[in-house]
This record gives structure tokens, C-alpha cells and sequence, in this order.
């Protein structure tokens, strides 16, 4: 048993610093470590730059973070599931990056392979396009992207081992395993902790390698929204 990964989520998110960049995981609302959040919103922590799909939504998620005047960039594809994140913008409150989503994903992917950047066709002519490097490759324009990488990531998975192997629920998957390999530091919020030897190597998507916490979901996503969950 390896059970120093296993921690108490108020002391583990005291490695997201002031002037970090984190990536969180999750679409929507859908796969989002929502304890981990909660334990960020008590934190100290502020001006970060947050990776992230979308910025949770009005009042839930990392919409609270964003009321509380802590994230000073947000890097995402889907802004407007949190319409606050465009008041935000349009307020001078917020810097906004906005990626198309896969390209979004590539340069995760790209930050956890080493890969420094990569060249696409998504985005070129575009308003997205301003300020990036083209070149133009058997008679067609690419847009250079650059990888992305955080300080820490916090992500979702459905179980654990005791080890650090995670495996995920469904669409749950998202943005969680390209986040778990492109940060220095990561945290896993889990439903449930099991026994080193029950995954079925065949289902552990993040090998325990890229871990080195996991903390116990305390919060789940209901039809009736976020909610405690019950011991």
C-alpha cells in the first residue's frame, strides 16, 4: 500500500500556490474534481491562471472561484456555459485565452509528451489566429500552437487504487488523463479507493506514475446540482 498518496484535501491543495497555473478538469460540470474546488475556494491562493474546458457555471464550480476575484486567466474553449466569465472579460477583471477545443486538447496532450508546440489548421484566418506564427506546409497555412502545462492539476477519475491508478466513468474521461500527464504536480479526486490489485490493468487509463495524491470526493454532481455526498 502506498498510502502517503492519500490525503486530506485541505492540506494537499495547499500546494496550488499564488500565481500558479492549474489545470482542472472537467466539462461543464461533468468530471470536475468539485471537492477540490471547494477546498481552492477556502485556500489563499489567488491570481491563477486556470486551464480548464469551460469555468464551471454561474455560482457552481469554478464560477465560485471566479466571483471571488482568484483566477486572473482563464484558458478555455467554451466560455459561455458561464456567462459571468464574459462580464468578467468584458469588466477588464479577467483575461480570457480561448482554444479551439481540440486544439485545446492537442497542446494538453502536446505539455504532457514534451512536446513544445504543433501546427494545425484550426483557427487559421481567424480572429484566433492574431499574433500566432503561420507556415505554410505542401501548399497549406498552419497555425503554431503552443503546448500547454500547469503547476498543478486537479482532476477527477472514478477509482482509485491505493497505488495512484486511476480509472474513469464514461464522459467523466474528458479533459482528466491529458491533465494528469502535463503538470508537475497532481492531485486525483476520487469516488472510491480500492485495494492495490482490484483494477483490471486493462481499465486503468492513468498509470500511478503521473499521481501523487488522491483525496475522497466529498461532493457529487446531482440533477439537483452540486450536493454533498452522503456518508
Amino acid at each position: 500500500m502506498d498510502l502517503k498518496r492519500i490525503e486530506k484535501t485541505e492540506d494537499v491543495i495547499k500546494k496550488v500556490k499564488t500565481g500558479d497555473t492549474v489545470m482542472v478538469g472537467g466539462f461543464g460540470l461533468i468530471g470536475s474534481p468539485l471537492t477540490l474546488i471547494d477546498a481552492l475556494i477556502e485556500h489563499n491562493a489567488t491570481d491563477l491562471t486556470v486551464i480548464s474546458n469551460n469555468v464551471g457555471e454561474a455560482g457552481e464550480g469554478l464560477g465560485l472561484l471566479l466571483r471571488q476575484g482568484k483566477i486572473k486567466k482563464a484558458i478555455g474553449s467554451y466560455f459561455t456555459s458561464n456567462r459571468e466569465a464574459v462580464q468578467f472579460y468584458n469588466e477588464g477583471k479577467l483575461e480570457i485565452e480561448l482554444l479551439p477545443q481540440g486544439t485545446m486538447s492537442e497542446a494538453i496532450r502536446a505539455g504532457g509528451a514534451g512536446i513544445g508546440g504543433f501546427y494545425t489548421k484550426t483557427a487559421v484566418g481567424t480572429e484566433l489566429a492574431k499574433g500566432k506564427e503561420t507556415k505554410v506546409i505542401e501548399g497549406e497555412v498552419y497555425l503554431f500552437e503552443r503546448s500547454l502545462k500547469a503547476d498543478v492539476a486537479l482532476v477527477k477519475a472514478f477509482k482509485a487504487d491505493q497505488k495512484g491508478n486511476l480509472v474513469y466513468y464514461k464522459t467523466a474521461r474528458n479533459f482528466n488523463p491529458n491533465m494528469a500527464t502535463a503538470a508537475k504536480f497532481v492531485i486525483a479526486e476520487v469516488d472510491e479507493i480500492v485495494e492495490e490489485g482490484e483494477l483490471s490493468p486493462e481499465a486503468i487509463v492513468t498509470p500511478h506514475l503521473y499521481v501523487d495524491a488522491i483525496v475522497k470526493s466529498e461532493l457529487i454532481l446531482t440533477k439537483k446540482g452540486v450536493v454533498k455526498r452522503e456518508s
